[in-house]
């Protein structure tokens, strides 16, 4: 379907970066490349001081540059939501890459068929063969996170499970997306990399001093604005090039969960609704390997990539950094 340009919303988006030189480029040149009226997007650049040459490429590609005083990612969130001036906010990383020059009208469009629309994100992560084989890998399972997958609240499709969560959800397919109605309690991960808000709604929200993914969502929810839309578009994250890069990141993620939901009790949503079948399933694979390795198996007979075999050693190095730290929490709270 098509629109009249006075019909289409005004997108804001925003990008954190800092020292992100290396995947910027890619991102804005697939931001260069979409249909969607031009004088209707601001690319918002938050940068928390980058010493490498993000500043510059951002300034190339004519993106507005912000400088975050405080350097964190989720202050960084916060300052583009308070700049925005746009119907729409768009949040991506900076190692994002989108796909197709229609990326940005048909994550639009639920919000123009469907008032009670006020989020959408990019249902699938973008995969290629030339892409490193971690990235490869993440894209197949459908999360950074495999731990997500085997516990079922992952929310990108999974082409080893063969659907996009297993939380049972009200749903409706249109073609091009899906209408999903979220629940308290429990919900798929989502909220970066991809993901598209009404302005004055998420301005509605507890967003100072810190913008955390997934809590905004779970606030959305607890507010009565359950209504998403999950497009079916991709959305490239080139997470980690190397095994040292997979730990790094995800040590770093665990590692803000602990402090800022244990330690300065800033955090709203907390995973305590999974399955504990799922759970103890998913520590006897890592035990035992090769229920793991079947599901690698699996995965491959239906996309010959090798990237599958990464899905033990991978999963494993999650659970093991979860497990540390829900060690180092339980302590906390106890000298507490």
């Amino acid at each position: 379907m098509s629109y009249s340009r006075e019909d289409l919303p005004f997108i804001f988006i925003v990008i954190p970066t800092r020292n992100s030189g290396k995947t910027l480029r890619k991102l804005l040149e697939s931001l260069e490349m979409q249909s969607y009226p031009k004088d209707k997007i601001e690319i918002i650049v938050v940068d928390g001081y980058s010493s490498d040459n993000t500043i510059r490429i951002a300034k190339d590609f004519g993106a507005k540059v912000i400088m975050n005083t405080a350097r964190g990612f989720y202050t960084a969130k916060t300052i583009g939501a308070l700049s925005a001036k746009g119907d729409l906010i768009l949040y991506l990383d900076s190692d994002n890459v989108v796909h197709t020059s229609s990326w940005l009208l048909d994550m639009v469009e639920p919000f123009l068929k469907h008032n009670d629309v006020v989020a959408s994100e990019a249902l699938y992560y973008g995969y290629s063969i030339s892409y490193p084989p971690i990235v490869r890998y993440l894209a197949l399972i459908g999360s950074d996170d495999p731990v997500s997958v085997y516990l079922g609240y992952y929310g990108r499709y999974s082409f080893l499970k063969q659907r996009w969560t297993d939380i049972q959800l009200e749903s409706k397919d249109y073609g091009k997306y899906i209408l999903v109605t979220l629940r308290p309690g429990i919900l798929p991960t989502m909220g970066a990399n991809g993901f598209m808000i009404k302005s004055d709604v998420l301005l509605r929200l507890s967003i100072k001093p810190y913008f955390f993914d997934i809590d905004i969502p779970h606030e959305l929810v607890s507010l009565g604005y359950n209504k998403i839309a999950r497009v079916k578009v991709k959305v490239t994250h080139l997470h980690a090039f190397n095994y040292r890069d997979f730990i790094r990141k995800t040590y770093r993620r665990v590692r803000d969960f602990y402090i800022y939901f244990t330690k300065k009790g800033v955090r709203r949503f907390k995973w305590v609704n999974y399955d504990s079948y799922k759970l103890l399933k998913l520590i006897l694979g890592v035990i035992l390997i090769i229920p793991l390795i079947s599901d690698s198996i699996k995965g491959y007979r239906r996309i010959r990539d090798k990237a599958w075999f990464l899905n033990w050693p991978l999963t494993a190095t999650v659970t093991i950094i979860y497990f540390i730290y829900e060690i180092l929490s339980g302590f906390y709270l106890i000298r507490q």
